[in-house]
């Protein structure tokens, strides 16, 4: 794989997760991360738009180490225990709520009074001051508290954040209001009131204190509920799983349990409207089961014995038997939920780039601000200007936006990628999908629908049809392969029990050999037979053009060295398969269709598809080579692949895109994960993938340049400390509302379009 990624220490330990609270910025996310570094063997990834660190071990490391360590860095911090212990933002948006109306009702009176009575002096009363001071009090304390505190707590461990810039403005613009209305004349404060109309500040700036107070409450509660938000998605998906299930004991009783105490082996009753509460198998009845919750797939998919069902999906008509595969945290959902935590948790280039800025800004800007107010002062301006320039440069230059550009954006496309049943990896797979121009189509499983049935079987005169179709379906029994199941199945329909086979062996690519009955079984493609020297008798029919011209794939058998039998198989296409592979060149990508069946079946479902080229009788090895060739060539290429012959190849694409319904090792394979049982999936997540890459540019350039510009202009002396307060919190606002937009992708005006 080509994509970039950040170069963890060795996981050899595995990892820990870590809820941490109390981060605001980028420059705290950072702190924590080099904080957790500090131990030997231990590399950690830092989210704020999470509040998760993922602690990546490779030496032995107490709980209760990496638990001090965030704390020493100023934070609270505890593992991460259950799934859906991740932060809804609740508490927070209330707090935040509570603070600014507080902030609202005093701070609009309070720069309305401050302004006027330094206006017009005529307007002043008895006790005006302790008036303003008893009205401006609660704002810059109470109301601001959650900046004091965390500038403090910073400060006593000889760091800095952006609660450190806000601390500053408002601290230093309430005590040197407060200093000059207690202590200048009359005079002099009506001077500094006229003042105020020609210039961008004056001499008090209660004002300000609390406009600046009542901006980053704002931008704070705007992204608390950002956060919240773009999250739901993912808490929804959290809340899918079944709480309760109905195990029937041996005895044929039914008993009610915990989701969580079902064990795998345990049979589970559901019932129509019940949520199936594992990852299994249908040993009895029939019902349609609703998957929207998992893929967003509107119509309910039929399910039989044999079928295999996932957890979170909901029976809707009918009653099944499902035996549990998988439980707990190795359910399909659960494993989908920490794939996209773990995608929220990775940083871009460009973002650990902006991490990394963001931890040596904060005490730069504070220099720059003492350095400005002191430049001012030196070239004669007063000292109430000196200090306006300086708290303009301080206020302004809040790194907020800068930490927020990326982990805002891929919360809010993970959340909804989720919702349509596309599960990004990490943030890194995103990187190469901007250039993405071949896209590279398994077919067997991905373009077709994967259920291989017989459609014609031949024996020769000579054979014992009933004897070569068992050991035939005992073989491909044990491949587990799509073709093996149909053979198997259509074996077992027809004789009503299978032999046993013995020294089995898998032939990848080609077939499958082992003893049936004490007979040699050789089982597969006629390049099989060619490259195992065994002849094919001409009246077999796949000598003929008859099958070959039917598109299907053909299977041969033989016994003891000798062809006895055929099996023609066919697949049918996945209905959406070309409007897919449509949508795909409309966005102006190549398109290939690569599988190991013959040119003539490759070329029957290419035709019906429409795809631009097709390579055809290619053995696993090959298809990673098929897609190593096509990158030296300078093609960016995405895979979409369903099996264990694919893994390879997704592994070796710029992009690789698993079916969910296909092998763990093609899902362990590939970056994107495509839980739909629908095609037109594929584009969507190129689309969104590159969506979301755009919107993070976009967030990032506005970061950048905000700060670049406006640092200039600030020091110039040509910006108000309450509009640089107001540009600021509006810095942060455009960045989220900006990656919010991302929660509507997938509607009819976002589907893939050309580039």
């Amino acid at each position: 794989m080509t994509t970039t990624a950040s170069a963890p220490a060795p996981a050899d330990l595995g990892e820990i997760e870590l809820a941490v609270s109390g981060m605001t910025c980028a420059a705290c996310a950072s702190r924590v991360e080099r904080q957790l570094g500090k131990l030997d063997g231990v590399h950690a990834t830092v989210n704020l738009a999470t509040e998760r660190a993922t602690v990546h071990l490779s030496a032995p490391v107490p709980l209760e180490s990496l638990v001090a360590q965030v704390e020493k860095a100023g934070y609270g911090a505890a593992p991460v225990v259950a799934e859906q212990d991740r932060p809804d933002h609740a508490d927070r948006v209330r707090d935040l709520w509570r603070r600014l109306m507080v902030a609202l009702l005093l701070g609009i009176p309070v720069a309305d009074l401050s302004i006027t009575v330094v206006l017009v002096p005529a307007l002043r009363f008895p006790g005006w001051q302790w008036v303003l001071l008893a009205m401006t009090l609660p704002v810059v304390t109470w109301c601001a508290w959650p900046f004091h505190r965390k500038a403090v707590a910073a400060a006593r461990h000889g760091s800095s954040s952006m609660d450190t810039l806000v601390s500053l403005g408002v601290v230093t613009s309430a005590g040197w209001s407060f200093y000059t209305v207690f202590h200048d004349d009359a005079d002099g404060l009506a001077d500094a009131g006229w003042h105020l109309i020609f210039e961008p500040a004056g001499s008090v700036y209660l004002d300000v204190a609390v406009g600046v107070t009542v901006f980053v409450l704002a931008g704070r509660l705007f992204e608390a509920r950002a956060r919240r938000a773009a999250g739901d998605a993912l808490r929804a998906l959290a809340r899918v799983g079944a709480k309760q299930a109905t195990r029937l004991r041996a005895d044929g009783t039914e008993e009610a349990v915990p989701a969580d105490a079902v064990r795998v082996g345990d049979r589970l009753v559901v019932r129509p409207g019940e949520t199936i509460a594992a990852d299994g198998v249908v040993r009895d009845g029939s019902s349609a089961v609703d998957t929207a919750a998992m893929t967003g797939e509107s119509v309910p998919a039929t399910v039989e014995a044999g079928d295999a069902v996932t957890g979170g999906t909901v029976a809707v008509a009918g009653r099944l038997v499902v035996e549990a595969v998988r439980v707990g945290a190795a359910t399909q959902l659960a494993q989908l939920i920490r794939l996209v935590e773990r995608a929220q948790t990775d940083k871009a280039r460009v973002q650990r780039l902006a991490d990394r800025i963001s931890a040596v800004f904060v005490p730069v800007v504070i220099g720059l601000a003492v350095l400005t107010g002191l430049g001012w002062g030196w070239a004669g301006a007063g000292p109430h200007r000196a200090i306006s320039v300086g708290l303009a440069v301080l206020i302004i230059a809040c790194p907020c936006a800068l930490g927020l550009a990326t982990p805002t954006a891929l919360l809010a496309a993970s959340g909804r990628g989720a919702q349509l049943g596309i599960f990004i990896k990490g943030l890194q797979v995103l990187e190469p999908a901007r250039a993405i121009d071949t896209v590279v189509l398994d077919k067997t499983g991905t373009v077709t629908n994967g259920r291989m049935t017989v459609a014609e079987w031949w024996a020769a005169d000579s054979a014992d049809s009933d004897r070569v179709l068992g050991a035939a379906g005992a073989v491909e029994n044990a491949t587990g392969h799509l073709i093996g199941r149909a053979v198997a199945a259509y074996a077992l329909r027809e004789l009503g029990e299978l032999p046993r086979v013995e020294e089995f062996g898998a032939l990848p690519g080609l077939g499958a050999r082992g003893r049936v009955d004490g007979r040699a079984v050789l089982i597969g493609s006629p390049r099989l037979m060619d490259r195992s020297g065994v002849p094919v008798p001409a009246q077999c029919p796949v000598a003929g053009t008859r099958w070959a011209d039917r598109g299907g794939t053909t299977v041969l058998v033989a016994v003891d060295g000798v062809v006895c039998a055929a099996l023609l198989l066919t697949d049918t296409v996945r209905s959406s398969a070309a409007g897919a592979v449509r949508a795909l060149r409309e966005m102006g990508l190549r398109t290939i269709l690569l599988t190991g069946d013959n040119p003539a079946s490759a070329g029957a479902v290419a035709a019906e598809i429409g795809v631009d080229e097709t390579i055809a009788q290619v053995l696993p090895a090959d298809k990673a080579a098929v897609v190593a060739r096509l990158r030296g060539e300078g093609h960016v290429v995405a895979m979409v692949g369903d099996g264990i012959n694919d893994a390879p190849a997704l592994a070796g694409a710029d992009l690789g895109m698993a079916v969910v319904t296909g092998t763990d090792v093609a899902i362990g394979a590939a970056d994107v994960i495509l839980v739909r049982d629908d095609l037109d999936v594929v584009p969507l997540a190129v689309a969104l993938a590159r969506r979301t890459l755009r919107t993070i540019r976009v967030n990032l350039a506005w970061a950048f340049g905000y700060n670049l510009l406006a640092l200039p202009i600030a020091a110039a002396g040509l910006l108000n400390p309450l509009i640089s307060s107001a540009a600021m919190a509006l810095s942060s606002l455009l960045v989220v509302s900006n990656s919010l937009r991302l929660r509507g992708f997938g509607e009819p005006r976002d589907r893939p379009a050309a580039r």
